[in-house]
């Protein structure tokens, strides 16, 4: 379910082309994977992350812009797709270390995902930028980190609306013993 949502997030432009800042479209591929995260727990998250990245590297058209392929490696963004493995990871352990989770749980859970999403995906961009696309001498790494900021306060808003909304449905899962607590340590069993 969380491969079609990411899917779903990473093209909603094509649905509402307004949401763009300077031509780059907005995605809400990081409101799903911390949902991803603090839902499914921190294995199971991550798990759907890597399944969402196979899919769009074997081709199928999954990625912002429905774009897929290998070719997508060599992309300045792809950084952002592999940090959500390492974010809906990192969400899900901050959730689980609590054996009841508050909302403040969960939008402290949520900051510290961003921060692993920014940390790898900025850095992979300044990579991509300086070697794949042999921008070296125009782009700094600086220079990368202060076009991020640009996004950075829709991001907080995604993110914090994301911790809002995902008490209420874990709750529910876990109440309902869809996914309970000791499903993550033993064998990622939904309903064990």
């Amino acid at each position: 379910m969380f491969v079609a949502l990411m899917s779903i997030g990473a093209n909603i432009t094509a649905w509402a082309p307004f949401l763009q800042i300077g031509g780059v479209p907005i995605t809400l591929q990081t409101f799903f994977c911390f949902l991803a995260g603090a839902l499914l727990g921190s294995r199971r998250g991550a798990l759907a992350m890597v399944v969402y990245l196979f899919v769009g590297l074997i081709g199928v058209p999954v990625f912002a812009g429905f774009k897929g392929g290998l070719g997508a490696v060599l992309s300045p963004t792809f950084g952002f797709i592999i940090s959500f493995i390492f974010t809906a990871y990192v969400t899900g352990k901050v959730i689980e270390s609590k054996k009841h989770p508050t909302l403040i749980t969960f939008i402290l859970a949520s900051i510290i995902g961003l921060f692993f999403n920014y940390m790898i995906g900025t850095n992979y961009m300044y990579l991509a930028l300086s070697f794949f696309m042999d921008t070296q001498e125009s782009v700094t790494y600086i220079g990368t980190w202060l076009v991020m900021l640009v996004y950075l306060p829709v991001d907080l808003l995604t993110i914090v609306a994301a911790a809002l909304f995902a008490p209420r449905v874990y709750k529910i899962l876990h109440k309902s013993t869809m996914i309970t607590p000791s499903s993550n340590v033993q064998g990622d069993r939904l309903g064990s």
